[in-house]
């Protein structure tokens, strides 16, 4: 439709991209399927502690102690707001740990390989969703018969049905669209700190809309969560002016040694030039006052 520009680039990182992360999005599905919600809950906020320190030993980013206690103000927020039971297994420990690392690394790539190919947030998209959604294709219904003894295609799929199911895929294509251009755009990490922006956004609507049961802990979390959010906001914006104001003051003498280079090189040129043709005219005033 000419909405963006289809640009192809480096098909070994776009392979294994769309197939980690239509890994990443089964393994998050198992986890939730072994695990208790709380347990799910926890898995979620690991995702956030495991990016930074992915980052911080292959990346050699850093993240100052501001930005740092404002997450752990956001996670401790949520965890009381959202985390109840704690149901370990060994399998539900395994999937869920596995689905954290897949997250992260998914997660990373997706800002990494934006800025690596110079590709936006809908190209790398449209290059990686046909992978992903094979892998999914294939994967998920093998999965879904050998834990359910039941097969998907059996199903009996009425008008209804088919009409919620487009709408979630379009709705999803819109999660994905958004989820790319935030990365791409931001980090890994606000991500994250968006996604349990709604977390906490979920848990305010279920209980003003639909009269779902809410606590004191729940309005307390949340109100840390908020703080957290709030700080780490402001903590990258500071930082980030002031990284735009060191840069652009170590460019400036640069500017300015650049601009003084042509009136060197014109005054030096000139006097090669003098030195070097000795029968250039000389100053003729008076031809100059007759004309």
């Amino acid at each position: 439709m000419n909405l963006f520009e289809h640009k192809p680039f480096d098909a070994t990182a776009v392979m294994g991209f769309g197939i980690l992360n239509g890994i990443s999005i089964g393994l998050l599905n198992l986890s939730l399927g072994f695990n208790s919600v709380g347990f799910y809950q926890m898995t979620k906020l690991a995702i956030i502690p495991c990016t930074v320190l992915l980052e911080t030993l292959f990346f050699r980013k850093k993240f100052s102690r501001n930005i740092q206690l404002s997450l752990a103000i956001l996670l401790l927020g949520v965890g009381i707001a959202t985390v109840t039971d704690l149901q370990l297994n060994l399998l539900g420990s395994i999937l869920s740990l596995l689905a954290v690392i897949t997250t992260c690394v998914a997660q990373i790539m997706t800002n990494t390989i934006q800025k690596k190919f110079k590709v936006s947030s809908t190209q790398l998209l449209y290059q990686s969703c046909p992978y992903q959604s094979i892998t999914l294709f294939i994967v998920g219904p093998f999965l879904d018969g050998l834990l359910t003894n039941l097969n998907v295609f059996a199903f009996k799929y009425t008008p209804q049905v088919l009409f919620f199911i487009v709408l979630s895929c379009l709705i999803s294509v819109t999660v994905n669209f958004s989820t790319f251009l935030v990365i791409g755009k931001t980090s890994p990490v606000t991500y994250q700190v968006l996604g349990h922006l709604k977390t906490c956004l979920v848990l305010a609507f279920g209980y003003g809309l639909l009269h779902d049961q809410f606590s004191w802990r729940n309005i307390m979390g949340i109100l840390i969560a908020v703080v957290g959010m709030v700080l780490y906001s402001y903590y990258c914006t500071v930082e980030s002016q002031q990284q735009k104001a060191s840069e652009s003051s170590a460019q400036l003498p640069q500017v300015k040694e650049s601009e003084s280079d042509p009136l060197i090189i014109a005054d030096k040129g000139s006097e090669i030039m003098s030195e070097s043709d000795p029968k250039a005219p000389a100053w003729n005033l008076k031809r100059d006052l007759d004309a």
